[in-house]
This record gives C-alpha cells, sequence and structure tokens, in this order.
C-alpha cells in the first residue's frame, strides 16, 4: 500500500516551504523571503504517531498570471492536489487574506478533498492572535495556528492529518497483483514493452521521445501470477525540459515509483547505461524497491559475438555499481525475444522485497561472519556487535545493537550486507540497515 500523501499548497510567500522543513525534520525545500523559489515539486517523509506518509512542497499558486513560469507553478501543484489524500493551506497572518488567497480556497473547495486551514507566521505564544478570525471568511477547512519557524501548533496539525488517512491494510490482506513499473530515458521502448506483454496496441508507440504523458496502468495474468504494469512517461535530465506537460509527466514517473512493488529500468542496448539511467536507477534504489535492468533493443545490437552479452552485463553493473544487487535481463520488446523471461525474474524480485528472516537465523550468519572477520578497533576500543534483528520489509530491514554506532565503519556494514545476501540471496532488493547502541530502543 502507498504511502498517504499530503500536499502544503498557498500563494507564493507565505511560508510553505519553511513548514515543509518543519514538518519532515530536514532543510530540504530551499527558503528564502522571495517569491517563487519552489518551483518544482519536493517530496519528503514524515512520521507521526507510529504512521509513515509524504508530504509535497508546491510552488506558490497565482491564479491570475501570464506568465509562463507561474502558470507551470500553478499547474503542478494542480497535480499535488489531484495526488493528495489532504491538503494543507498556507496563508500569512501577518498580510491578511488576499485576493490570491479567496481564489486558492475556490480552488481547493473544487477538488472536494479534506483540507486544513494553516495560518502560518503565528510566533508568539498566548491568547490567540485576533487577526485569525479574519481567515474563517475563507469558509474552508479546519482553522489551525502555526509556526514553522518555532513549531508552534505543528503537533494538532499532524493529528488532523493522520484522520484524514485510509486505514492501514495489513500486509496479509493486500492484493495478490504485484505492480510493476517500467520507467526510463525517453525512447527506450517502454510502451512497445507493456504492448508485447499485454499482446496488443493498448498504448501509443512512436519513435518521437515524449509520447507516452500520463503513468497507464494495465492488468495482466498469466500462469505465473496477476500483475499491473504502470507504463510511465519518459525522464528527461532538466535542463532538456522545455515543455510544460513533460515536467509534468516527470512527476508523475516518481508517483509511480512509490505505488510500485517492482520497477522494471529499461535502458538501451545500443546507448549503454547514460546519466539520465543512473538518476532513475537511484530513485528507485532510494525507494527501496525491487528493481531489474531490462537491456532493451537488444536485436538492434550490429555484431554480436559469444562475449557480446556477458561484456554488456558488465558495463551495465559498472554503470549502476549501487546496483550489483539487481538481475540483468536483455529483451527486444519489438520481436519479443526473452520478454517472457521477465515474469519469472518479477516474481523472485518480489518475494526477495517482503521477505522476512528469523532472528536465530540472522545472528547465526552474524557470529560466522564475525568470526571470519573481526569488527573494526579504534584507539583501542574495539566494537562489539550484541545481536541482530529484522526491522521491516519493503525493502528488508536489519537493526544490528553494538556497545558504540561510531566504531561501525561503513565498510563493516558492507560486509555484512553481503554476508547476508550470500546466504539469504535477497536478490533484486536493496537492504537497508541500522545500527543502534546500547541504551537505544529497539523499534
Amino acid at each position: 500500500m502507498a504511502k498517504p500523501l499530503v500536499a502544503i499548497v498557498g500563494r507564493p510567500n507565505v511560508g510553505k516551504s519553511m513548514l515543509f522543513n518543519k514538518l519532515t525534520g530536514r532543510r530540504t525545500s530551499i527558503v528564502e523571503d522571495t517569491p517563487g523559489v519552489t518551483r518544482d515539486r519536493i517530496y519528503g517523509d514524515c512520521e507521526w504517531c507510529g504512521r509513515n506518509f509524504s508530504l509535497v512542497d508546491t510552488g506558490g499558486i497565482e491564479p491570475d498570471t501570464e506568465n509562463d513560469m507561474l502558470k507551470f507553478m500553478r499547474r503542478q501543484a494542480e497535480i499535488g492536489i489531484e495526488l493528495a489524500d489532504c491538503i494543507l493551506m498556507v496563508v500569512d497572518v501577518k498580510s491578511g487574506v488576499t485576493a490570491a488567497d479567496q481564489d486558492v480556497a475556490t480552488m481547493l473547495r473544487k477538488s472536494r478533498k479534506p483540507v486544513a486551514l494553516v495560518v502560518n507566521k503565528c510566533d508568539s505564544i498566548g491568547p490567540v492572535n485576533p487577526d485569525v478570525y479574519e481567515f474563517y471568511g475563507l469558509g474552508i477547512g479546519d482553522l489551525f495556528e502555526v509556526s514553522a519557524i518555532h513549531g508552534h501548533g505543528t503537533g494538532d496539525l499532524l493529528d488532523w492529518c493522520l484522520e484524514q488517512f485510509p486505514e492501514e491494510v495489513e500486509e496479509e490482506e493486500e492484493s495478490d497483483i504485484i505492480n510493476v513499473a517500467i520507467v526510463g530515458k525517453p525512447n527506450v521502448g517502454k510502451s512497445s514493452l507493456l504492448n508485447c506483454i499485454l499482446g496488443e496496441e493498448r498504448v501509443i508507440v512512436s519513435n518521437i521521445a515524449g509520447t507516452t504523458r500520463d503513468a497507464i496502468d494495465s492488468e495482466f495474468e498469466n500462469e505465473t501470477g496477476k500483475y499491473c504494469f504502470i507504463d510511465t512517461a519518459g525522464m528527461r535530465r532538466k535542463s532538456k525540459v522545455d515543455d510544460i506537460i513533460e515536467k509534468y509527466s516527470n512527476m508523475r514517473t516518481v508517483a509511480a515509483i512509490e505505488r510500485a512493488d517492482v520497477c522494471l529500468i529499461l535502458i538501451d542496448a545500443n546507448d549503454g547505461v547514460t546519466e539520465q539511467d543512473t538518476k532513475i536507477a537511484g530513485l528507485v534504489h532510494e525507494a527501496g524497491k525491487a528493481a531489474i535492468i531490462v537491456v532493451n533493443k537488444w536485436d538492434a545490437v550490429a555484431d554480436k559475438e559469444t562475449n557480446t552479452m556477458r561484456d554488456k552485463e558488465l558495463a551495465v553493473k559498472d554503470g549502476l555499481s549501487y546496483m550489483t544487487y539487481a538481475p540483468i535481463v536483455f529483451l527486444s520488446a519489438l520481436t519479443g525475444a526473452r520478454v517472457d523471461k521477465l515474469f519469472q525474474v518479477i516474481q523472485d524480485v518480489h518475494k526477495q522485497n517482503i521477505s522476512r528472516i528469523t532472528t536465530g537465523a540472522l545472528n547465526s550468519v552474524l557470529a560466522e561472519a564475525t568470526a571470519r572477520v573481526q569488527p573494526p578497533t579504534d584507539k583501542g576500543r574495539r566494537l562489539k556487535i550484541y545481536y541482530m534483528t529484522q526491522a521491516g520489509t519493503k525493502p528488508p530491514h536489519f537493526v544490528i545493537f553494538c556497545n558504540d554506532a561510531r566504531l561501525f565503519h561503513f565498510s563493516y556494514q558492507r560486509y555484512l550486507e553481503n554476508q547476508i545476501r550470500e546466504v539469504f540471496g535477497l536478490q533484486g532488493t536493496p537492504v537497508k540497515i541500522t545500527i543502534r547502541q546500547k541504551g537505544d530502543k529497539e523499534e
């Protein structure tokens, strides 16, 4: 189940990015006292009362403008509203209700989404600021006095957000359909692959890069299982994204990765791994999704020899060195060659992504690994590892308890990860490891 999404919207310079940074606990959005600093939508993770969800910070909305950039910022904010489970409309108590605030409120009423009216810059503690009452005239949502700088009022606001989210679904009750996102740069054959799988012209296919604009869902079932394939628009480098509609497509691709169980990262066999391929694969890796690297257009590779596929595989692994766990499949969406091999690989990587390993089995591997390679020392003090347990799945998340987290060098953490993979497989999925020292509470 995808994490709930909360959109932060409002006219420019009311403190949306400051609120975003306060709620996520990190300085992700650029904060500047100049309208229009935030242009693209920025995503961040947030946790409150044990519930994880996503926040999206949008650019300021100027309802009536002829400026192309402001038009784009309005449209990408509208997409944030469309995808969100609930909305935080931010206003500025110091400037009062403006015509732009009224226009934004009208737009949000049409969305029919739950809306909280966040009156920002209420920095003083004490009686209610009388200027707040003016905002009730907007006639929208529940009103919250908040100071994005100091954090006043954010707890009540987050409580309200939790009330708007759909109920969490236990893993055992989830659908047996595997959501598969097909991602990659433009014109690598994403739509062609989907049509080959479905056996019909479900998606427009063209050699013109950027034909697919939206993320399209297509359900499919065969003897290996049930799937929902999500065909996404290709993601270009930002410097080459001149067309506004294509900018929206990039945003939808990020959302498609978020709700996918498995991501097929398509690479052009003739181009090899490009800079943009590494960025797209990085999004999949950071999202903790099961991944398969699909080298498409294998039929178009000229002068193939005995070792051509092996050499190409080594080149792909070198270009995506942080994803050596991901299996590589060579195929041709045009001819259909080797496409049938995808399904079993999808099943395998999905199984690994949701797999659970008993604490006993983990600690047996840990004991053998530490006996083979002693934990590091620093200034005469040796790292002592007490035990390891699995805290979650999607991706597999392991927590290791030790005497001093500062002694746990990254190289030794990588060594233990490799030992876990060697014994338990975990092919096709990233692995998350958290180091806790004595005195920390186990989650």
